[in-house]
This record gives structure tokens, sequence and C-alpha cells, in this order.
């Protein structure tokens, strides 16, 4: 599995602005991409202009059709003006344990 760790620190006073754009391109990247795990999106309560994303993919392959979809396409396009900073490091998955 694929591990993608991302945070997107956007401009002050634009979270609200940021926050349906991320939520929306999450719920249709768990929907509607195969290859795409689990999608989590997490604010920074000392910091809520600042947002973590943990992606789980079957692949790189799959993380990269990912950032060809039509929603992350027009996700990142409406994203000039509103995130100043922007870091996704990747990892391999070595093991998942939940109560879920």
């Amino acid at each position: 599995m694929f591990v993608v760790a991302a945070t997107f620190r956007v401009a002050p006073g634009a979270a609200d602005r940021f926050r349906p754009l991320i939520l929306a391109n999450a719920e249709s990247s768990a929907r509607d991409e195969p290859g795409c795990r689990r999608f989590d999106v997490c604010t920074d309560i000392a910091a809520p202009e600042t947002f973590f994303l943990y992606e789980i993919y079957d692949d790189r392959a799959a993380f990269d059709a990912h950032r060809e979809t039509p929603h992350y396409l027009t996700f990142n396009e409406a994203l000039t003006d509103i995130v100043v900073h922007r870091e996704a490091r990747f990892f391999s998955l070595e093991g998942r344990f939940s109560d879920e």
C-alpha cells in the first residue's frame, strides 16, 4: 500500500474556503477511485489554518491516477490564492491496526 501524508497551510482567514474544497476532493476520491482505500482530512487544533491529509492507495500508480481525476484537477486549480504552503511525503504501509 502507498501512503501519502500531506500538509497544507492556508492563508490567514482562508480555512473556511479551503475546507469544503478538500472535503469534496477527499469524498470523491474515496467514493470514485477504486485504488483509493482511505482519505482522511484533519485540522491542526492549535493552528486551524493547517490541514493534514492521510491517504492510502493500492500503489503509486493509483495515486498518480488520482492526480489526473477531474475532481483533483478542479481542487488543485482552486488553490491558487488560498494555499501558502503544501508538502507531501510518501510512505509504504507496514501495518494497519484499527478498532473499526
